[in-house]
């Protein structure tokens, strides 16, 4: 028996590199084919624009509550957004009225862009709210809470 061939023989090693890398193969194209039937892939690009935003609560009666106040808010930088994606929210007991759409109205919001609304009462929080277009989700972008 030659003993020192036996040491330095390496046939048996390509076959079992070559099954190793099928089954690695054949896993990474089951991932990849599994995201796109289930729809993965789709949601990936789904996310919430990434947006900037300050708001103004503006004082007509002290913020005693009684919704006379209004709170300007205004698109700081960022993603320039769909008007039709976006809303805005108090979680006060009356509803925030719309008073100026500002430079929401002509259907995309850029930088600088403004609008106002009123009926905000003391310590509501205000929310910029995000529908993505495709159904389902919302995502809150950016939110304020007017002075007490």
């Amino acid at each position: 028996m030659q003993l020192k061939n036996l040491l330095t023989e390496d046939r048996a090693v390509s076959p079992v590199i070559g099954v190793i890398l099928m089954v690695a193969i054949t896993v990474i194209l089951a991932a990849v084919i599994g995201t796109f039937v289930l729809g993965l892939g789709d949601q990936v690009s789904d996310n919430a624009p990434q947006a900037s935003f300050s708001f103004e609560f503006a004082d007509t009666g002290g913020f005693d509550g009684s919704g006379d106040d209004y709170v300007n808010i205004t698109h700081e930088g960022g993603t320039t957004i769909d008007n039709a994606t976006l809303g805005v929210q108090g979680d006060g007991s009356a509803d925030l009225a719309l008073e100026d759409a500002g430079g929401w109205a002509d259907g995309t919001i850029n930088a600088g862009d403004q609008i106002s609304y009123n009926g905000v009462n003391s310590g509501e929080t205000v929310r910029v709210v995000w529908t993505n277009p495709n159904g389902g989700s919302t995502n809150t972008i950016a939110r304020a809470t007017a002075p007490q």
